[in-house]
């Protein structure tokens, strides 16, 4: 099993890099590799609905419901890791 979390940060060395999966595979396994970090620090969840290139599609569970925070861990930590991956991402919405 990887190491989901290196000094406290999620471990994103599991990745695919481009050309060893598709772009949507590539984006659904950093997503699941930021929810495990949300699950196990604050027990909130991400979850990829959707990928087309530009816009990513979330739903936010646990914790993150009714969380005030919720939209800092939206747009600052997923859409802010997302586009250090994906350059071409656009936008981050919660479903």
């Amino acid at each position: 099993m990887p190491t989901l979390f290196a000094g406290g940060r999620p471990d994103t060395g599991n990745v695919p890099q481009v050309g060893e999966a598709t772009e949507e595979e590539r984006m659904r396994s950093l997503v699941e590799t930021l929810s495990a970090y949300i699950e196990h620090y604050h027990g909130g969840a991400v979850e990829m609905l959707s990928y087309d290139g530009e816009t990513l599609k979330i739903k936010m569970s646990g914790a993150c419901l009714g969380c005030p925070l919720s939209p800092v861990t939206l747009h600052g930590w997923v859409e802010g890791t997302a586009k250090q991956f994906f350059p071409s991402l656009r936008k981050v919405e919660s479903i």
